[in-house]
């Protein structure tokens, strides 16, 4: 398509539309976040929390791009985005399975950029042929930015896929994937592949983090203390994306010591699955590991790290998260906005089975404080604790594990 460049008034409208584009209100970024993160055809995406920040970072460098390109050179065409937020999600894609087809969120987050440039575009000027100069001029860069991006990293993913279909994490990817979908590959050889036994009992983990720039070092060493943990000096560890690994361990980590190291490095997330024998427990602890991490996920949970034994029950609650938020505040009612002291004293005194001396004991407190502090919440329960005490333990078990809401 021909550029033709638009007049200077329309020119001058478009950078100053621009200047207000490179600090967009939260709410802007909102929208454009679940645009783009919506929908069945990009729950993969959604669902994964380091898919899902990175697609969030590349709408704001895609917004970015486009508004710094027109400060700079207003009315130009765009060249597309390639930087390195983008070539970063390219690389996830690839690792994940996923083609270029996920590259339609990006029309989403046309669609909502445009109506937004729009608004923007009717306080700039009420001078008609002006203001159809503008949008004019202005749906045609957008549509042309976002085309071209997607073409060129269309042909980024296919360079990608090429370069990853060879080398030793190509085959381990593959052979777990292979393992993962039941197909009949021989025994022998998918443990020659992998160079770990598929006998004997199992833990799967997964590792990821989803700041911008991840520390890969810390990953792997927190893939190899999965399997210290677990006794288990020879991990396996797969390449799952740039962020992720996919970890296996004979045996069982412990959590409280894992718990304990990774707390060292606050940008690493665990989520450890269940423990089975042979490939049944192999793949249905990979699958447990991806409940808790979509769960924490979901939650935007600020835990590092979750097993699937402690989080197996708010997993399946919070599947609906407003359902679930209706759940824990008709249950706990204003015990929901009360001191995580507080709260957390109810919930280790339902776990320790309603006996005050254990919860006590557990909380390095003394048993009369406890028994104040249960006191206090059943004045903030909407029924007396003792009437409600299997919802109530629950409710506090999302709160537990739920972010802070906005």
């Amino acid at each position: 398509m021909t550029w033709e460049p638009p007049s200077a008034r329309v020119r001058e409208l478009m950078r100053k539309g621009a200047q207000i584009v490179l600090d967009p209100p939260a709410a802007w970024l909102a929208e454009l976040d679940a645009a783009t993160l919506s929908g069945p055809q990009r729950s993969q995406i959604a669902e994964d929390p380091v898919l899902a920040a990175a697609t969030r970072r590349a709408n704001r460098s895609n917004l970015l791009f486009w508004a710094s390109s027109n400060v700079q050179r207003p009315g130009e065409r765009v060249p597309p985005n390639l930087g390195e937020v983008p070539m970063d999600i390219v690389r996830d894609l690839v690792r994940r399975g996923l083609n270029e087809s996920a590259l339609d969120a990006y029309r989403s987050g046309q669609g909502v950029a445009l109506r937004r440039w729009i608004q923007i575009c009717f306080t700039l000027t009420s001078e008609p042929e002006v203001l159809r100069e503008l949008i004019d001029v202005s749906c045609q860069s957008i549509s042309e930015f976002v085309d071209d991006t997607i073409a060129a990293l269309t042909m980024r993913i296919a360079r990608e896929r090429e370069e990853l279909t060879h080398g030793t994490h190509a085959e381990r990817r593959e052979t777990v994937t292979l393992l993962l979908d039941g197909a009949p590959i021989p025994r022998a050889r998918a443990e020659q592949r992998l160079g770990y036994r598929l006998d004997g009992r199992h833990t799967a983990a997964i590792v990821w983090c989803d700041e911008p720039q991840p520390d890969l070092a810390a990953l792997d060493r927190a893939a190899e203390l999965i399997g210290t943990c677990a006794g288990d000096q020879r991990p396996l560890s797969v390449l799952a994306s740039a962020a992720t690994r996919w970890v296996w361990v004979h045996g069982r980590p412990d959590a409280a010591r894992l718990r304990e190291a990774v707390a060292a490095d606050p940008q690493l997330r665990i989520a450890v699955g269940s423990t089975g024998s042979g490939l049944d427990g192999f793949r249905r602890g990979h699958l447990d590991a991806l409940t808790v991490q979509r769960m924490l996920a979901r939650l935007a949970s600020p835990q590092q790290l979750a097993t699937h034994d402690e989080v197996e029950l708010v997993a399946l609650l919070t599947t609906n998260l407003d359902t679930a938020d209706q759940f824990v505040h008709r249950v706990l009612g204003e015990l929901t906005s009360a001191d995580p002291e507080l709260t957390e004293s109810v919930r280790r005194y339902i776990a320790e089975q309603c006996n005050v001396s254990r919860a006590a004991q557990s909380l390095y407190i003394h048993r009369n404080t406890l028994l104040r502090r249960l006191a206090q919440a059943d004045r903030l329960l909407p029924r007396p604790l003792e009437q409600d005490v299997v919802a109530v333990g629950a409710a506090l078990e999302v709160l537990r594990w739920r972010g802070v809401e906005d």
